[in-house]
């Protein structure tokens, strides 16, 4: 039986105890939805499988002391099917032991079920737009976009198996200033002059610069010869070699971080440029829409956002008093357009930002304000905290190709996608978090990624020598599932469904890495304690007493049927292990 069946369980059970008048005050309208009745599991096993304190919730509703409502509902539970024991304990818990064929049921349907364990369909008919990385096209992907890489696809995947329909995109911003800066980098390099003070550097400048030369020759166009000045007075600006530089290098940096994003198992839905939102009059289509509904005015010759009128700390400049727009303009066009789209409009759109965003959130809150959205509901922001990269015990901060930044490519290479996804997607995005090369790289169970994966690769081996043993799983009988080892593997077994589905409702996906520890550990440890494929006694055992040989002797050769149930746990932890990882875009190994 799962928590998620215990709770509808209870939660039955209190329906009857309403209806029988045995509640004090309680009603029906007091009642929790069954899939929101708690159901924890101890941390002393001698308390029982699981435990629920919804006395404790329910008491004051009820007008009665906790323990007084916990007592008939202990006695009803005692009496339902699957249930070995319950006791009521302390202040008003419910302590509650399952008998070992209703433990055990979980396997079966885990077998059954194969991929679709674990999946809901709490989401279904939601479409989430989930926004992730969106680093400006101007370098390549630095540590803290991969961060959100494996934490932003991990999330679009445990979302998806919840039942929404998610649309994964990636936001390039290839209008504005950036770009400029790129270009004018890009341009200073192709003549061997410093990079300007606001320009960006390392060696991929010099790369990109050299291929737009060879691209632009290729096509019969010698890109250093254009006009560098625009007017006579010697400025720079949009000239035309800046603009060949321009055109030729956004695209060739697009490709490199799509190329990344591949390589790192992350795939989007949608690729959307910023600029799209200038070309199509979607900007000011946004302005004209705030305009008519009085929530634009003109003060020093800019045009703001009343913002302040939706919560935010003062109102905002959208188009300047150059006549350029600030950057919130075509935030507000974007956001517009992930909620109007004509294909796949979005019900909830979800940023996920980096630690330097947090003044981004009260101005885009109001934007969603404006539009007659709920803010927090319709709009939600994430904001990760910094990746630090440790090798040797010492801060790694220099790049061989970006300078003096860690990217993407440089750690896939140090330690491979799976070490890379892993380590990144089992924090919290709101904690800052180290990366230890050295550890990451090793062999050993301190390494989380190979403690996970080895778990994995390790049911495989038995599996391989079950079947070199002739041992078959139709012989199998479930209840003899019943060791405390056994028991631990069920218990963490069963928990996997509401583990995905929290993942999905708190937007952490942590949480599954972390269960995938804990179901590795208690896998590690009842491979250690119990038998599946016969062994014989070794030389020194054959010398002990003749009852300590025959104990020996039992838990080294099980009998055919706990044998084959053996092996059917075995499976059930394999396909668990495989669908977490499956999650978190993390292969799962069948050799190591």
């Amino acid at each position: 039986m799962s928590p998620e069946a215990l709770g509808a369980l209870i939660a039955s059970v209190i329906t009857q105890l309403v209806a029988a008048h045995k509640t004090g005050s309680l009603t029906e309208s007091d009642m929790p939805a069954a899939d929101k009745v708690a159901v924890m599991r101890p941390k002393d096993r001698a308390h029982g499988d699981w435990a629920t304190n919804i006395a404790l919730q329910l008491a004051k509703k009820a007008g009665l002391k906790p323990r007084d409502l916990a007592q008939p509902l202990a006695e009803l539970l005692q009496a339902s099917e699957g249930i070995a024991s319950v006791e009521v304990a302390g202040p008003g818990f419910i302590n509650i032991v399952l008998d070992t064929s209703s433990a055990a049921q979980v396997v079966q349907s885990i077998l059954d079920q194969q991929q679709q364990f674990g999946t809901s369909t709490a989401f279904k008919g939601e479409t989430l737009n989930l926004e992730f990385v969106s680093a400006n096209p101007t370098g390549p992907i630095h540590i803290g976009g991969t961060r959100w890489a494996a934490i932003g696809d991990s999330m679009a995947r445990i979302l998806a198996a919840n039942g929404a329909k998610v649309v994964s995109e990636y936001y390039f911003n290839d209008h504005g200033e950036q770009i400029d800066r790129f270009a004018k980098s890009l341009v200073a390099a192709a003549h061997g002059e410093p990079t300007p003070a606001d320009g960006y550097k390392g060696t991929y400048i010099n790369e990109i610069a050299a291929r737009v030369i060879a691209e632009s020759h290729a096509e019969g166009i010698d890109a250093l010869a254009l006009p560098r000045v625009r007017d006579d007075q010697g400025n720079e600006g949009d000239s035309e070699q800046r603009e060949e530089f321009r055109k030729r290098a956004v695209p060739m940096m697009f490709a490199e971080i799509q190329e990344s994003m591949k390589n790192f198992r992350v795939n989007f839905d949608v690729w959307f440029h910023e600029n799209s939102l200038y070309a199509s009059g979607a900007v000011q289509q946004a302005i004209d829409e705030l305009r008519e509904q009085g929530d634009i005015y003109e003060k020093d010759g800019a045009t703001w956002f009343t913002s302040t009128k939706y919560g935010d700390d003062k109102d905002r400049v959208i188009i300047k008093s150059d006549g350029h727009a600030a950057y919130i303009a075509g935030d507000i066009a974007y956001y517009l357009n992930k909620r109007r789209r004509p294909e796949n409009p979005c019900d909830v759109a979800i940023y996920m930002l980096g630690a330097d965003h947090h003044g981004y959130i009260g101005r885009m809150m109001a934007v969603c304000a404006a539009f007659g959205d709920k803010p927090g509901t319709n709009m939600q922001i994430l904001i990760g905290q910094m990746v630090n990269v440790i090798k040797d015990g010492k801060a790694v901060r220099m790049s061989k190709r970006a300078g003096n930044v860690v990217t993407i490519d440089d750690l896939v290479s140090a330690i491979g996608v799976d070490a890379s996804r892993y380590s990144l997607a089992r924090t919290d995005y709101n904690q800052s978090v180290d990366i230890d090369l050295n550890l990451l790289a090793s062999h050993t169970n301190d390494n989380p990624v190979y403690y996970v994966q080895y778990a994995h690769a390790r049911s495989w081996n038995v599996d391989r020598n079950a079947h070199d043993a002739g041992i078959e799983q139709a012989v199998a009988d479930l209840s003899l599932l019943d060791t405390p080892a056994d028991e631990d593997v069920l218990a963490v077994l069963a928990m996997y469904p509401s583990v995905v589905l929290t993942a999905g409702e708190q937007r952490a996906p942590h949480r599954v890495a972390h269960y995938l520890e804990q179901l590795a550990g208690s896998y590690h440890r009842w491979y250690n304690s119990e038998r599946v494929v016969p062994m014989p006694l070794t030389e020194p055992e054959e010398r002990l007493d003749m009852e300590s040989q025959k104990k020996l002797s039992t838990a080294k050769n099980p009998e055919p049927a706990r044998a084959a149930a053996r092996l059917k746990l075995n499976d059930a932890v394999q396909r668990v292990l495989e669908n977490g990882l499956e999650l978190l875009g993390v292969e799962a190994p069948e050799k190591m």
